[in-house]
């Protein structure tokens, strides 16, 4: 988390901004689970996995504007895109899924401050989001190897078996 951190210039001032920003943004949280689960429920072998628990979704909004960005909200992501993963929601489907939430949430953004801030929170809220989706990638990218180490050479298969071994 630190180096990813570091990485995007992320620091205690855009953490203490988005968790004020929490006011604005965690009321369009169902909005913008309505449009991940359209966007990513276009295709029909993921539609069925995705409405298997609700609120996920906008419990999971609602964590980026926590204001806390530790090793235990990197665990937290990292197990989510393990369970992606899992699940057969590889990359592919899940990087441009995390594109409409940032659209929607720039959107809102824009519309919901006036003046100067709206510049240091979209700042901040892009440094998050591009924190969140290095986490995610690094989990998809340890159950791939891990599946692959275990022997399975389709790689869809290698990305979900690693997965299942790395969350029991």
């Amino acid at each position: 988390m630190d180096l990813l951190k570091r990485r995007t210039g992320f620091t205690e001032a855009h953490a203490r901004l988005l968790a004020e920003l929490g006011r604005v943004m965690t009321p369009i949280a169902p909005e913008v689970a309505l449009a991940f689960y359209d966007y990513l429920g276009r295709d029909p072998e993921l539609s069925e996995i995705l409405h298997a628990v609700p609120g996920r979704v906008e419990r999971l909004y609602g964590d980026l504007f926590s204001g806390v960005y530790d090793g235990a909200y990197a665990e937290r992501r990292r197990r989510i895109g393990l369970v992606h993963a899992r699940l057969g929601i590889g990359p592919r489907a899940m990087i441009p899924a995390m594109g409409i939430v940032q659209e929607l949430s720039l959107e809102h953004l824009r519309t919901a401050l006036r003046g100067p801030e709206v510049f240091s929170a979209v700042e901040a809220f892009e440094k998050i989001i591009a924190i969140e989706i290095g986490l995610i990638e690094e989990s998809y990218l340890e159950a791939l190897s891990l599946g692959l180490s275990l022997g399975y050479r389709d790689l869809k298969e290698a990305l979900s078996q690693g997965a299942a071994a790395l969350l029991s």
